[in-house]
């Protein structure tokens, strides 16, 4: 498989925090590689890092097949669009100039390609209306275009949806989509609203404190999350009970609460419970969600 982006145990402190904690990934080309993991987790240092922002303090990564230490590093990041943490645009001007501003930054001779880039994110009926005026789903959209000026194959994108209402995330998901699909763009995109990522990604990363602690298709990943029942009970300790005497694979997920990972004979179950004196109170078919696997990963859980 080829890969746009590799990392190798990369470190990054500051002071005494450690951000990245031997942090190794791998962005296949042509993927939207969804970034999960909490606020805190090292999400946008990893970002900053990959930009040039900032150094590592130890392990390396390679951009389009060149190491962060070759000379011509520089020449691979020309390859990648981003906006990290707020997208880069004047408030004072409109979007097209803002456009033009870029590409005089990356000395493109000419503003040949403005308008459809403008068209491209839905800002093309914008005229003259200055960016300051934009709602925020706007300015997003804006950000993205700027990031696009210089034709990436790779596009970085830190938390594009914070803040943004329905329809803005239903504009901005298509609109990543896409420059995927149409454009052939790889994607990185770091969130931790898991639910809107998962309508979106191809493949994941799961951070968490400066780790990933796992990598997975899309594909994988939904015969992973396996559909389950969850059960109710008055004492959760009978019903671990219970299950660990009739062999039952499970995982706790409240105070009186455990999703069963099997088809359960719920008459032998509420059979058994009655020995301890505890009661069924509901069974419930469910599906794990992305957001179960990630917390059951993050918090010692088992996913193989």
């Amino acid at each position: 498989m080829e890969y746009i982006l590799k990392t190798d145990r990369l470190e990054k402190k500051y002071k005494d925090f450690a951000a990245l904690r031997g942090l190794t990934m791998h962005v296949p080309a042509g993927s939207i590689y969804g970034f999960v993991g909490k606020n805190g987790a090292g999400k946008t240092t990893l970002i900053r890092t990959i930009c040039g922002l900032q150094d590592v303090n130890a392990g390396e990564y390679e951009l389009f097949g060149v190491k962060n230490t070759d000379r011509c590093i520089s020449r691979s990041r020309r390859r990648m669009g981003a906006i990290v943490e707020t997208p880069s645009i004047y408030l004072d001007m409109t979007a097209a100039d803002n456009l033009k501003q870029q590409f005089d930054l990356l000395g493109r001779p000419a503003y040949d390609g403005i308008g459809d880039l403008l068209n491209l994110v839905g800002l093309g009926d914008t005229e003259k209306k200055r960016a300051k005026h934009f709602s925020l789903g706007m300015r997003q959209r804006l950000g993205i275009a700027v990031a696009l000026c210089g034709d990436p194959d790779l596009l970085v994108l830190d938390e594009p949806i914070n803040g943004l209402d329905p329809q803005g995330i239903i504009e901005m998901r298509e609109l990543i989509r896409k420059l995927n699909r149409e454009r052939k763009i790889t994607v990185l995109i770091s969130s931790h609203i898991l639910d809107e990522l998962s309508r979106l990604a191809t493949h994941y990363g799961f951070i968490d404190h400066g780790r990933i602690v796992r990598e997975i298709s899309a594909e994988d990943l939904e015969n992973a999350c396996r559909k389950c029942v969850r059960l109710t009970v008055t004492d959760i300790s009978a019903l671990t009970a219970v299950l660990d005497e009739m062999g039952i694979e499970y995982r706790i997920t409240g105070r009186n609460r455990a999703d069963v990972f099997a088809k359960p004979v719920l008459s032998r179950i509420t059979r058994q419970l009655d020995r301890y004196g505890c009661d069924l109170i509901s069974a419930d078919v469910r599906d794990e969600s992305l957001e179960d696997y990630y917390i059951s990963l993050v918090e010692g859980g088992s996913h193989e």
